[in-house]
């Protein structure tokens, strides 16, 4: 099946608005400057996206693909995937610069927790009904280590080995999925 225009050019969009938003921030990057860069008229970044904020949130898609590992090792297995998802991607560091001030951002960043990490908890934690509050733990953690180490640039924080902080907050977050209630 042949591919259509329209895909194409969203395709090229999408291209643009992550290289825009992983170079320069969601403050830097202008519907303009990607419109430029998809070699299209701006309109046409309006018509498919509504605004910044949509097409922001449709260019930087979170998907950690969380693997399914044997509960005694899902602490460090998630650490580690996370870890893998911030060293290969710009769009991450531009999405958390944005969503602590930008609610669509906000909400795009908020659906890892939802979509993912809360059925995880749910399978390996001791109590289903306590999977949000598990969740919650273990995205404030890895935001917590994204913030300082890819965004602030902590330098003891870029200074660890990623196997360093799966070391370090592989246990934590394996406490926090499958520990008892304290």
């Amino acid at each position: 099946m042949p591919v259509r225009r329209f895909d194409v050019t969203r395709a090229s969009i999408l291209a643009a608005a992550r290289e825009r938003f992983a170079a320069g921030g969601y403050e830097k990057a202008t519907i303009r400057a990607i419109a430029r860069d998809a070699e299209i008229d701006p309109s046409m970044v309006m018509r498919y996206y509504g605004n910044k904020a949509g097409l922001f949130a449709a260019a930087v898609s979170i998907d950690p693909g969380l693997p399914v590992e044997p509960r005694e090792e899902i602490g460090r297995t998630l650490v580690r995937q996370f870890l893998t998802l911030w060293e290969e991607s710009g769009e991450l560091t531009a999405l958390i610069r944005v969503g602590a001030t930008d609610p669509a951002a906000a909400e795009r960043m908020q659906t890892v927790p939802r979509d993912q990490l809360i059925p995880l908890a749910r399978g390996v934690g001791p109590e289903p009904e306590e999977a949000p509050a598990r969740a919650a733990l273990c995205a404030s953690t890895v935001l917590g280590l994204a913030l300082t180490r890819y965004v602030l640039r902590f330098r003891a924080g870029v200074a660890l080995g990623c196997e360093e902080i799966v070391d370090w907050l592989g246990p934590t977050i394996q406490r926090y999925l499958t520990a008892p209630t304290p």
